[in-house]
């Protein structure tokens, strides 16, 4: 068996734990202020393959084993390698307090609608998506994706970063700071987490599901649950398909460009993801804002008239996927910006024909796979004498381009 011990969250590891141990396999803070037995090899965590190896020899030679790790080993933890490399019923573990719930406990919140997201050698920009979409975020960071980066990353928003090093230990800190401030800090390496909290929303309410709240039960909602203004609004049939061509998850960004009233906004944060609509009108600016909060979701909101407008948002903000409504001369121009920042896919919403041959072309010189339909649908009305008749709605070509993978020697990259 691997004994797999939790701690570095204030409570030290028992002697009896350690007891007979002949390889012990932690990080060098944890091995030096544990009760290492006299004569048992130490192996200092740093490239996981070599301890990994280590173990294995002393599992053949049937030599106790005990393994040293951060709070609850089995969150986001090595709990996770060593059973792919040696098998779960090897592991006896013995679970401490995770940085994440110690961090909640000091600021005597609830954390069970937390999302907790691991930046820990992986892309910061999910991390600051999910901080965006989300009221109660628990990031935990790691070389290159800490408090200062993070920070960096939301620039304005409103959100308070509350960080937290050593915690446990007599060198423990908890503060609490803007985003900007934490952008300029030198927070050295003992933070432990770091979380991303909505003030006003931060408590939250009675939970029967831990995590991420889970998805809306509808979408592609009805045009009466938006504030617009003279019926320039996406319509339901025709959002419905293009929420299911940009696919909008949890760790998602998406552009909404040509916003309008933000209704594709709208739906795409309350399925996940981060999302920013840009719209030229001051008056529209202010209804996305007013639907965003009618909603309870986040929605950036960038007034200025694209293309030029987005050149302003920073290339970290490289969106996954880009909804363009309107039209106007200037589309093409349009769907060309979005396309070069897209990751994944554009979708386009067009009333006029003349629009979709050039809206094509850009997407497909710009690499993307192309292809599209023309909506029309009629809806029920009522007649007089209680009979229903159907009224038809404007048609509108949807196009969309997905990125075409990357082919190389070893298969397909996305």
């Amino acid at each position: 068996m691997i004994t797999v011990v939790g701690a570095g969250t204030g409570a030290p590891v028992p002697a009896d734990v350690l007891a007979g141990a002949r390889l012990v396999v932690g990080g060098r803070r944890h091995l030096s202020a544990a009760p290492v037995p006299e004569g048992a090899e130490q192996v200092v965590l740093g490239a996981l393959a070599p301890a990994l190896d280590v173990i294995e020899r002393h599992l053949d030679k049937q030599s106790r084993v005990v393994v040293l790790a951060s709070g609850d080993p089995g969150f986001f933890g090595i709990v996770r390698v060593l059973a792919e490399r040696f098998g779960a019923e090897r592991l006896d573990v013995r679970p401490g307090v995770s940085s994440v719930a110690a961090a909640f406990a000091r600021l005597g919140l609830p954390w069970d609608d937390a999302v907790v997201v691991s930046a820990h050698g992986r892309d910061l920009r999910t991390a600051v998506n999910v901080c965006r979409a989300r009221p109660k975020v628990a990031v935990l960071t790691g070389p290159g994706a800490g408090p200062a980066e993070l920070g960096a990353a939301l620039g304005d928003d409103s959100r308070v970063l509350v960080v937290a090093c050593a915690l446990g230990s007599a060198d423990e800190r908890v503060e609490r700071v803007t985003p900007a401030e934490a952008a300029v800090r030198d927070w050295g390496p003992a933070v432990s987490v770091v979380l991303c909290l909505d003030a006003s929303r931060a408590v939250g309410g009675v939970r029967s599901v831990a995590g991420s709240p889970p998805g809306p039960a509808q979408w592609a909602l009805d045009e009466g649950e938006f504030s617009h203004r003279d019926s320039m609004i996406t319509k339901f049939e025709v959002r419905a398909l293009a929420l299911a061509r940009l696919g909008p998850r949890l760790g998602d960004l998406v552009w909404d460009v040509g916003a309008g009233s933000g209704s594709v906004a709208v739906e795409c944060a309350r399925l996940g993801a981060a999302v920013t609509a840009v719209e030229k009108s001051l008056d529209g600016v202010e209804r996305i804002r007013a639907n965003a909060a009618a909603h309870g979701v986040d929605v950036r909101v960038v007034h200025g008239a694209a293309p030029a407008v987005l050149s302003e948002l920073d290339a970290s903000d490289d969106p996954d996927a880009v909804f363009v409504g309107g039209g106007g001369r200037e589309l093409p121009d349009v769907v060309t910006a979005c396309a070069r920042r897209a990751r994944r896919t554009v979708v386009v919403a067009m009333a006029a024909l003349d629009r979709v041959p050039a809206a094509r072309a850009a997407l497909t010189g710009a690499g993307f796979d192309c292809d599209g339909v023309l909506l029309q649908s009629s809806r029920l009305a009522p007649l007089p004498g209680d009979v229903t008749r159907l009224a038809a709605t404007n048609p509108v070509f949807l196009l969309w381009g997905v990125r075409s993978p990357v082919r190389t020697d070893e298969g397909v990259a996305q």
